[in-house]
C-alpha cells in the first residue's frame, strides 16, 4: 500500500473497523495490513483510541461528502431533494461493501454518552439532521426543524434495518413513509394561500326601475 504511513494506517484502520468493528479489530492487524511498524503507529497516535477517532473524522467528511453530491444531482429543487434523500440511501444500502452505518456501530460499541468516540458518532448524526433541515428551510416547509429531525428517524432506522436483514426494503418503506411527512409540512401552507386569493366575483346590480309613462 502506497501513501504516507499515517494515511496508510488510517484507510486500513476505517477499512477494517467497517467490516468487523472497533473491538474485534486488534492493532497487530492493522499493523500487517498497512505494512506499518508499531513504533510508526504510536508516532502519530497516543492510542488505539486516538486511531479510532482519526478514522471516524475521515470517514465522516467523506460519507458527508459524497452524500450531498449525491442528494444534490439529483433534483435540482430543495423539496425533491429531501425525497431524494431515500434513493440515495437505497444506493447505498444496496452495495456489496455495505456493512452498516459506521457512526452507528461505533455508537454501539462505545455506548457512553461521553465517551469521545459516541460523542464523534453522535456529531455525525447531528450534521446529516442540520443539512435535512437546511434543505427544508430551502423549500418553505412550516417547521424545518421539526421535519429535519422526522425524515432523520426515517433515515437511520432504514440504514439500520437494512444492515439487519439485507437489501433495500427497510429504506423503500421508509421513503412511502416520508411521503405523507412532507405533503403535511408542504401541503398545508400552499392550500392557505389559495384560501387567501379569492377569486373576484361579479357583483350584482339591482334592476332599474322602469319609469312610468307621462300622464
Amino acid at each position: 500500500m502506497k501513501g504516507k504511513p499515517r494515511d496508510r494506517l488510517v484507510e486500513t484502520a476505517l477499512r477494517l473497523f467497517c467490516r468487523h468493528g472497533f473491538h474485534a479489530t486488534g492493532i497487530d492487524t492493522i499493523l500487517a495490513e498497512a505494512g506499518v511498524a508499531k513504533m510508526t503507529l504510536y508516532n502519530h497516535f497516543a492510542s488505539k483510541e486516538a486511531l479510532i477517532l482519526a478514522t471516524l473524522r475521515r470517514r465522516d467528511a467523506e460519507f458527508r461528502g459524497w452524500f450531498v453530491r449525491e442528494v444534490e444531482s439529483r433534483s435540482r429543487s430543495p423539496r425533491g431533494r429531501l425525497a431524494a434523500v431515500f434513493d440515495v440511501i437505497a444506493d447505498w444500502c444496496a452495495r456489496p461493501g455495505f456493512y452498516g452505518c459506521m457512526f452507528i456501530n461505533a455508537s454501539a460499541e462505545f455506548h457512553r454518552r461521553d465517551d469521545p468516540i459516541h460523542v464523534v458518532a453522535a456529531e455525525n448524526k447531528r450534521a446529516v439532521t442540520r443539512y435535512l433541515r437546511s434543505l427544508a428551510e430551502a423549500a418553505g416547509a412550516r417547521d424545518p426543524k421539526s421535519l429535519a429531525e422526522q425524515l432523520t428517524v426515517l433515515v437511520e432506522g432504514a440504514i439500520v434495518l437494512s444492515h439487519v436483514y439485507g437489501g433495500t426494503a427497510p429504506v423503500r418503506r421508509a421513503a412511502a413513509a416520508a411521503r405523507p411527512i412532507l405533503e403535511a409540512a408542504f401541503g398545508p401552507a400552499r392550500r392557505s394561500l389559495r384560501t387567501r386569493i379569492k377569486t373576484p366575483q361579479t357583483v350584482r346590480r339591482a334592476p332599474r326601475k322602469r319609469a312610468r309613462p307621462a300622464a
